[in-house]
């Protein structure tokens, strides 16, 4: 905990706006741990929204608002100083999880984005990706349809008594103990005659007294706390009644917990392992990865503000991170005042963006040149020194804005430079396309943009 402390301690002190989309319980109100984050982020300064699952998104006069069916006013937020705190309530349907992505197209800052939410939802998806960070975990097997269970206990080849559980569920709720062959058979045609779209799986039984759960933010270890298996069941659920006390991870045990987080690529997390019998040298066998996790538990067996202290982190700009989108190796951008040009974005340029420049005059600060017939003069910012494949080269910078689907980036940074014998007038660099939140599938071309307009390719 102390380790973390420090690593916000440096954070830039910014007030920002905190949407929390959670449900609402039957009696009204909120649930416990979204009820604790509207009391800190209002505590700390921030404006404080409680979006529901059934809320909507409008755009007007340049601002998105978030909007309750029975509020006309709403909450306006920005990719420049909004965080959306997401609980497992808004995951139930696929309309409200719709939200999510429109959230994301904007640029807000999500804790957790859908992807992370969507894998780790799945406990077989998630067993598969932390399969692949070749993390220990008890042997899993999927029961594809009702008349599965023979096949998926040969695979699975493990003895009695074995965990089944539904594909999503939280607190305990949708795990079962299976004690025989005989029961299991009649607990899946039980579940399937209710729902016969029902998912199950099927998990070896490790026996143990407690589980641990770690509390992840951004690649640091926040917290964990050990939770007793409550008498007479098998569960440690705190929501279940479990018993919670903090508990000292090993460093083996951070570096697995960390990578679990890592693997769905989540914000802030929690992390469930049944620890090794050599904690110091095998690691744990972890149980799965929740991507929206309760905090009673956790500050109770801590006894930290660990909600205070996520709240604090997020407060440095530099850890609101959004969303990427996919882009393509070429998509349009609209430079001004050329036009629409086809642009190579290229993941391996670490230097400066270059555009295609003809008949280049300089006189003094100021530039002229020409661009698909058009000339214009600029004031050159500096003289870049670049190593290229044929040494050193030093190009004139300027300053050009660019429209990207649908977003103007002021006063983008370009090298000029001859791109005759090139593919493309413009190669952008990662700088940029950091700028413009993409992230570059190298076996796709225009998956935001169209050429169609495009006279060169």
């Amino acid at each position: 905990m102390e380790k973390f402390k420090s690593f916000i301690t440096e954070a830039k002190d910014e007030k920002y706006r905190v949407l929390v989309i959670s449900g609402e319980p039957a009696k009204g109100g909120l649930f416990y741990t979204a009820k604790r984050f509207v009391d800190e982020a209002k505590a700390a300064g921030h404006d404080v929204y409680v979006a529901h699952p059934t809320a909507y998104i409008r755009y007007e006069d340049d601002a998105f608002f978030v909007h309750n069916v029975d509020d006309k006013k709403g909450f306006e937020i920005s990719s420049l100083d909004t965080v959306a705190f997401v609980r497992r309530s808004v995951t139930i349907k696929k309309s409200w999880s719709d939200m999510l992505s429109q959230l994301e197209k904007i640029g807000i800052c999500m804790v957790n984005s859908r992807n992370s939410i969507e894998l780790a939802s799945d406990k077989y998806r998630t067993y598969l990706k932390l399969k692949d960070f070749g993390l220990t975990q008890p042997n899993t097997v999927l029961i594809p349809n009702k008349d599965g269970v023979e096949e998926a206990l040969k695979t699975l080849d493990t003895e009695f008594p074995i965990i089944m559980k539904t594909l999503e569920g939280s607190k305990g709720v949708g795990v079962l103990f299976v004690e025989s062959e005989r029961s299991l058979e009649s607990l899946v045609q039980l579940l399937y005659a209710q729902d016969k779209n029902t998912d199950l799986l099927i998990q070896e039984y490790i026996k143990t007294p407690y589980d641990v759960r770690v509390i992840v933010l951004e690649g640091k270890v926040l917290g964990a706390m050990r939770r007793d298996v409550i008498e007479g069941d098998f569960r440690s659920n705190v929501s279940q009644g479990a018993k919670v006390r903090e508990y000292k991870l090993t460093e083996l045990e951070i570096e697995q917990s960390l990578l679990a987080s890592k693997a769905i690529d989540g914000s802030w997390t929690a992390v469930d392992f049944i620890p090794s019998e050599n904690v110091e040298k095998d690691p744990p066998f972890i149980l799965e990865v929740n991507h929206s996790p309760g905090t009673r538990g956790i500050e109770e067996a801590t006894k930290e503000n660990l909600v205070k202290t996520i709240i604090k982190y997020f407060t440095d700009p530099d850890n609101r991170i959004s969303v990427p989108t996919q882009c393509g190796v070429f998509e349009v951008i609209n430079v001004k005042p050329f036009g629409e040009i086809v642009a190579k974005f290229d993941t391996g340029n670490s230097g400066r963006s270059v555009l295609h420049a003809e008949d280049i005059k300089i006189t003094g600060k100021k530039i002229s040149f020409k661009l698909r017939g058009k000339r214009i003069s600029a004031r050159i910012k500096e003289f870049a020194r670049l190593r290229t494949g044929a040494g050193l080269d030093k190009r004139p910078m300027i300053e050009l804005d660019v429209d990207f689907a649908g977003t103007v980036y002021e006063d983008v940074e370009f090298g000029l430079d001859d791109r005759s014998e090139m593919s493309t007038d413009v190669l952008l660099n990662k700088g940029t396309m950091t700028r413009m939140n993409v992230m570059v599938n190298p076996n796709r071309k225009y998956v935001i943009t169209t050429k169609f307009t495009i006279i060169k390719d």
